[in-house]
């Protein structure tokens, strides 16, 4: 007998053993020729490619996964140095440090302005060789830290002695060519400063690389979130100093000493109050919970109400002081994004309408809005508190989103397969499913997405998904984004899922989104089928004017019929028709069939009446009866369209004229 023929599955069993053991990817892709090499046959060795090429795929996702959770990790660390140290040198020479390590930079500074010399100056410096570059100081508005200051936003040059966008002066160019740096990137340290006052950059915290590069926005959102941990420590230096200036001068003030006393004791307790909290904050953070168990504990700290809602007004959490939930309504977007610009504008909380908001940011993007429900103001001291939870919440959100990027980059792979091929392997696109948490065979709702500015509708959609209660994965597909839901219900679900979706994402990328919905649907091949009547349907829509709008096909009346799977005929005509159908049939009565003759004739009651074999006044009775049971519109063009297509679909389906 003839030996058999090699099989392809010793070789992907190989690549789940290199993938479980993280193999470099030359090992992964040395699959392959071995199996080529084995003489496995063409039709399964290509089988052994493409498993070759999902599996680099998914080991690179899994490896930016890993990088993502150290680079939070590290920022996780500089809170813990925060909470457990009180020596500024120590905790900025760890935020300096960190945010080398973070970047890849070759060195990374941070700058503080002299306010006796008029000037700014080198504070700390990590990864320097220059001493002439660590002694550099600078003149107020120079370079490339002048404009960061100047405008309280972040910049970056991949080319810094190149760029002339910054004041560049021999001083500087000096200093920065000593070092032999090219790529700078520099974000402010904002701190918000008394009652009534205005926000002000109090520092510049640089990465730098010697050689030119190009800074990711993700580079820059992680960079400000660690000038925010330096603007605290700085915060809680200054204030501590205050308290111990406070102290030196009770020492020489002694008629004044049990008033002073009074007043520096609740300056500190004040001040411990505030760092506790912190501590407290920071912990939660550090311990992994999540953003509520943040707001349960500004709200039991502050005692009031709180609500976290994403840019868009949804609520993300809602806590009462003494720690449980409630049903917060979604709040109105334009308000909610104008509190948040005066805050991020101010760097502090602001008080609106018996309510005090603070923005959440990630560098200058919004990320939340935190909303105390209270009627008054916050005392220096709660404010402080109330800011510094903005921070920590900011930090949370950043995580989840992370993760959830990571993880929908993963699952659009799968959406995409299955819409391209799902007849191919239905049983293998629903394991893969189940092992990335997506249960294709229950239901689901399928939504197609499309805007003018295509470029932001996939991270609006990501963001959509991410920042409520909605269950799903989103992928780019065909020049379209797809939202796969969970869902069930019927087809006014669909359609109630489309104006949702097309709404926040219109709000979330600033421009008209059109949606269309199917389903629900569930397994491989239906959900397959429901896109494709999504299609369909978006099509239909984009010819009928309706941009910005959502729908699904059975809210497009005779026309989903024509352009749906033709799956609930005898809904359409059921909804059409039903009154005529079951008074003819309680009756006996031919109101149907006059119907159909009345439009057959062109709207001729004399034609009618010769098709019918009756009399004309009989003719004119059963028109009346009609009208009574259909409306007074049903003569109206459009209305009178349905009902001729319902009546077509109803002789076709064999029924009795």
């Amino acid at each position: 007998m003839p030996e058999p023929l090699p099989s392809a599955a010793p070789h992907l069993r190989r690549l789940f053993d290199l993938l479980a053991d993280d193999a470099p990817a030359e090992a992964l892709g040395a699959v392959t020729s071995q199996a080529r090499g084995d003489g496995v046959p063409a039709e399964e060795l290509a089988e052994v490619e493409r498993a070759t090429a999902t599996a680099l795929r998914i080991r690179g996702a899994l490896r930016q996964h890993r990088r993502r959770e150290l680079q939070l990790t590290a920022l996780f660390d500089t809170a813990g140095d925060l909470a457990a140290s009180r020596d500024l040198d120590d905790v900025l020479k760890a935020i300096v440090r960190r945010a080398r390590m973070l970047l890849g930079t070759d060195t990374a500074y941070l700058t503080l302005p002299d306010e006796e010399a008029g000037d700014t100056y080198m504070r700390v410096t990590d990864g320097s060789v220059s001493v002439l570059f660590q002694r550099l100081r600078l003149e107020l508005g120079e370079g490339l830290g002048g404009l960061v200051a100047q405008t309280a936003s972040p910049y970056a040059t991949p080319d810094y002695p190149a760029d002339e966008r910054f004041h560049h002066t021999r001083n500087i160019n000096a200093g920065v060519l000593d070092e032999g740096l090219v790529a700078i990137l520099g974000v402010p340290l904002l701190l918000g400063s008394s009652r009534g006052g205005t926000g002000k950059v109090i520092g510049v915290l640089f990465a730098a690389d010697r050689a030119p590069r190009v800074f990711s926005p993700d580079e820059v959102a992680l960079l400000c979130s660690l000038a925010a941990h330096a603007a605290i420590a700085i915060d809680t230096a200054r204030a501590l100093a205050d308290t111990t200036a406070a102290l030196a001068e009770l020492a020489e003030a002694n008629a004044e000493l049990a008033e002073a006393n009074a007043s520096v004791r609740a300056h500190s307790a004040a001040m411990r109050r505030a760092e506790e909290s912190h501590d407290r904050l920071t912990d939660l953070v550090l311990r992994g919970r999540d953003v509520r168990d943040v707001a349960a504990a500004v709200a039991g700290l502050l005692g009031s109400p709180l609500t976290i809602h994403d840019p868009g007004g949804r609520p993300l959490a809602a806590v009462r002081p003494d720690g449980s939930g409630f049903a917060a309504d979604s709040m109105d977007a334009g308000w909610l994004a104008e509190a948040a610009e005066e805050s991020r504008t101010g760097a502090r909380a602001v008080h609106r309408d018996g309510r005090v908001v603070c923005a959440v940011l990630a560098g200058q993007e919004l990320l939340a809005g935190l909303v105390l429900h209270r009627g008054r103001a916050l005392d220096d001291s709660d404010r402080r508190l109330f800011e510094r939870s903005a921070v920590v919440t900011g930090l949370l959100l950043l995580l989840r989103r992370t993760v959830a990027e990571t993880e929908n980059r993963i699952r659009g792979e799968l959406i995409a397969d299955l819409l391209t091929d799902a007849g191919r392997d239905p049983a293998g696109l629903a394991e893969r499913g189940r092992r990335l948490g997506i249960d294709l065979d229950r239901p689901h709702l399928l939504l197609v997405a499309e805007s003018g500015t295509r470029e932001r509708l996939a991270p609006a959609a990501l963001r959509y998904l991410f920042g409520g209660d909605i269950h799903g994965v989103s992928a780019e597909h065909a020049g379209t984004v797809v939202l796969l839901i969970e869902g069930e219900g019927d087809g006014a679900d669909a359609g109630r899922a489309a104006r949702s979706a097309a709404a926040q994402l219109g709000h979330l990328t600033q421009s008209p989104v059109t949606v269309a919905a199917a389903g629900p649907a569930g397994g491989p091949r239906e959900l397959a089928a429901a896109y494709g009547e999504a299609a369909r349907c978006l099509r239909a829509m984009r010819v009928l004017g309706r941009t910005g709008e959502g729908a699904c096909v059975e809210e497009l009346g005779f026309l989903g019929v024509v352009l749906g799977n033709a799956q609930d005929v005898d809904g359409f005509v059921s909804a059409a028709l039903g009154p005529l159908l079951e008074y003819d049939a309680q009756r006996g009565t031919h109101l149907v069939r006059t119907l159909g003759a009345y439009f057959a004739a062109g709207g001729s009651l004399i034609r009618a009446k010769d098709e019918l074999h009756v009399h004309v006044n009989t003719v004119v009775q059963r028109l009346d009866r009609i009208q009574v049971l259909l409306g007074r519109d049903w003569n109206e063009p459009d209305r009178a369209l349905e009902l001729q297509l319902a009546l077509r679909l109803h002789l076709l389906s064999g029924a009795r004229p």
